[in-house]
Parts: C-alpha cells; sequence; structure tokens
C-alpha cells in the first residue's frame, strides 16, 4: 500500500496538493523568500502511468529581484500524452562574465532585465515509452540595464564592452521557435529515477515568420541513465547533455555551463552545480554529470556529484584545455514519498565561481 500523504485530493486519492516555502540567497539577490504550491500524482487509476507534477511559486528578494512561475509534466492515462513546459516571469539580476570558455571573474558585471518565457511541448506515444511531438519556445527581455562599470568598479561593464555583443542584444528583445522533439523516456519516476533511462533530442527554428527578432536554430541532445547498486537504496545517476546553434544568437539564448535550464522541459536540470549560472556561455557546448545517491533513514538521503564541461564559439574548437569541473554533495528530504518528491540542500563549487548552497526542489536531474 502507497504511504499516505498530507493534502490527498481526488475520488482515489491518487493527487497531492502541498504548499512549499521558499527561501535562498545569493549574492546577487539577498536573501529570497516566497511560496509555492505542488500538484503531484497520477491522473489516473492505471499504476503503468507514471506520476505527473505541477508546480506555482512566487518569490521576491532583498533587492527587489522576483519570479512568478508555474511548470509541470503531464501524463494522460495510459500515457497517451505528454505534456510538459513552464509559464515564467523574471525580474532577474545576474553576473554577466563575457562570451566563450576563458572569461574572467574579474570582469564580474551586473545585468538587470525582465523576462518572459513561454516553454511547452506536446508529444504522443508512438511507441512504448516513445514519445514524438513539437515544441514552442518564447523568450522576451525588457529594459534591459547594466551599469557602467563592473562588480569591483575598476573597468567597464563588460556587458557593454563585450566586443561580441551587439548593441542590438542590449535592448528589448523577442525570441520565438518552434520544432520537432522525439523522446524515448523509460525512466520508472521521472523526478526521482531509480532506474531506466532518457533520450531526447529536439530542433528549434526560431524565424522572424514566428516573430522572433533573431535567425537561429538551437539542436539539443539530452541522455541519462538510472542504474541501481545492489539495490534501490544506491542509486548511480548520469548525464549528458549537449547544446549547439546556428545562426545568430544573442546573448540570453546562448548555451551556458552552469545553467538551470529551468522547467519540468528539461526536469529542472541544473548542468555542473557549483558553476555560478551560465558563468561561461558560447554558441556550443557539452557536459557530462554523475550522482551517487545514498538512502540513509527515514526519509533523509544523501548525494556525492561532480561533472565536467565545456564551452565554444565553433563545434570543431572544443578544446580539453578549457574544460570546466564542478563538484558537491547534499542531503535530500523524501517530501511526498508516494511520488519521490525530494527537497534538496547541496553544497557545491566550481571552476570559476565561489562554493555556494542550493535548496530546491525534485533531483538535479
Amino acid at each position: 500500500m502507497a504511504p499516505k500523504s498530507f493534502g490527498q485530493l481526488g475520488k482515489n486519492k491518487t493527487l497531492t496538493l502541498l504548499p512549499i516555502p521558499v527561501i535562498f540567497y545569493q549574492a546577487e539577490t539577498g536573501f529570497g523568500y516566497g511560496l509555492g504550491g505542488l500538484l503531484s500524482g497520477r491522473f489516473s487509476t492505471d499504476t503503468l502511468t507514471r506520476p505527473s507534477n505541477a508546480r506555482v511559486q512566487y518569490w521576491t528578494t532583498q533587492k527587489g529581484q522576483s519570479l512568478l512561475q508555474l511548470v509541470h509534466a503531464i501524463y494522460t492515462p495510459g500515457e497517451k500524452f505528454y505534456l510538459n513546459g513552464e509559464i515564467s516571469a523574471y525580474d532577474i539580476l545576474l553576473y554577466y562574465y563575457g562570451k566563450g570558455p576563458n572569461t574572467v571573474s574579474a570582469d564580474e558585471s551586473e545585468t538587470s532585465y525582465k523576462l518572459f518565457i513561454i516553454n511547452q511541448r506536446l508529444q504522443k506515444q508512438i511507441a512504448p515509452k516513445l514519445f514524438f511531438g513539437a515544441q514552442y519556445r518564447l523568450t522576451d527581455i525588457s529594459k534591459v540595464d547594466a551599469p557602467a562599470r563592473n562588480v569591483d568598479e575598476n573597468r567597464t561593464n563588460v556587458f557593454n564592452s563585450d566586443p561580441r555583443v551587439t548593441e542590438r542584444e542590449r535592448q528589448k528583445t523577442r525570441i520565438s521557435g518552434l520544432g520537432p522533439v522525439i523522446t524515448y523516456d523509460t525512466r520508472d519516476v521521472p523526478l526521482a529515477a531509480f532506474h531506466g533511462s532518457l533520450l531526447d533530442f529536439g530542433a528549434t527554428f526560431n524565424g522572424t515568420g514566428l516573430g522572433s527578432d533573431y535567425r537561429f536554430v538551437r539542436y539539443q541532445l539530452d541522455a541519462r541513465h538510472f542504474q541501481p547498486i545492489r539495490s534501490t537504496k544506491t542509486i548511480l545517476a548520469m548525464q549528458f547533455l549537449g547544446q549547439f546553434h546556428t545562426g545568430d544568437v544573442p546573448f540570453r539564448e546562448l548555451a551556458g555551463i552552469g545553467a538551470n535550464l529551468g522547467g519540468t522541459l528539461y526536469n529542472n536540470a541544473n548542468l555542473l552545480r557549483g558553476i555560478y549560472e551560465q558563468r561561461f556561455r558560447d554558441r556550443q557546448m557539452v557536459m557530462f554529470q554523475a550522482e551517487l545517491r545514498q538512502k540513509l533513514f527515514w526519509r533523509i538521503d544523501a548525494a556525492v556529484f561532480g561533472g565536467v564541461g565545456n564551452v565554444s564559439q565553433y563545434v570543431d574548437k572544443f578544446s580539453l584545455n578549457n574544460t570546466k569541473y564542478a563538484g558537491g554533495a547534499g542531503i535530500r528530504f523524501n517530501f511526498l514519498q508516494r511520488d519521490r518528491v525530494n527537497l534538496r540542500l547541496d553544497y557545491a563549487g566550481g571552476t570559476g565561481s565561489a562554493p555556494g548552497i542550493l535548496f530546491a526542489i525534485g533531483e538535479a536531474f
């Protein structure tokens, strides 16, 4: 019998609705705080249909940043259709270091802007565990601002002086793209798999016919594998992700090491935790990471993780000398046992970034 959970809904108690507090600290934001709500469970009594989830959250920070976000990953009964994605509105402040693998921390510079994202997929099951469909992505940034000097106030803000950032990129910009996506997914529970694999490939064609200010194509390959070691008390999780672009790509859409890809579209994938978000960014990116997850006692688990990655302007110009490293350890609290929804607290560090503490809902990948 499945463990009972507070907040169960529906005639057959297959759904659970729970409030989740949000609290975090980052140097560029100060303390952040807010509230979220998580809906998790099956929209069917068919136990072969994997759990769905949807989450809404709002937070604000001491320095005035904010986020209002809805993310969802929905399996219809029998997994005939799979719908996932996000709608997010940010008032954001991030440090910018320039483009390429050789940016330096001394160039750390503030950038701020309002960011609106619609990122949605609709896929139909065409064979067992194989889904095919379309994805649409809209990003809109406005009120872009950067101080005249960098954080240390000893040189020009690199966002204003970077020769690879055009004046047009520093203005209000809309990106709109559509493309096909195919996914083979044998994971038992996508939020915290004990076993199974994911192979996902998609292409997004951004163009003026869709209302985009820039024309470019994004190709993304995401491969993951989850393997119990002797028993499900110890899980080895591995991920490879490559993101590649052709065409004219604005700074906000570049591939990034240390990126939080966001939303359930990427299962909230954190690429190389310990490296600051998009600390290294360019047109092409590859990365590999692994995590060992260990059941401890009651609802408490532990994890150790590490990874490597690289960015480059051109696919044939990746250099091993530019490889970036990240790693750390953390604890997990199994917040919702039935659907394996974990609250995650990690301590991590990496190339070009100070170690920090990360708090999130769900595993990193």
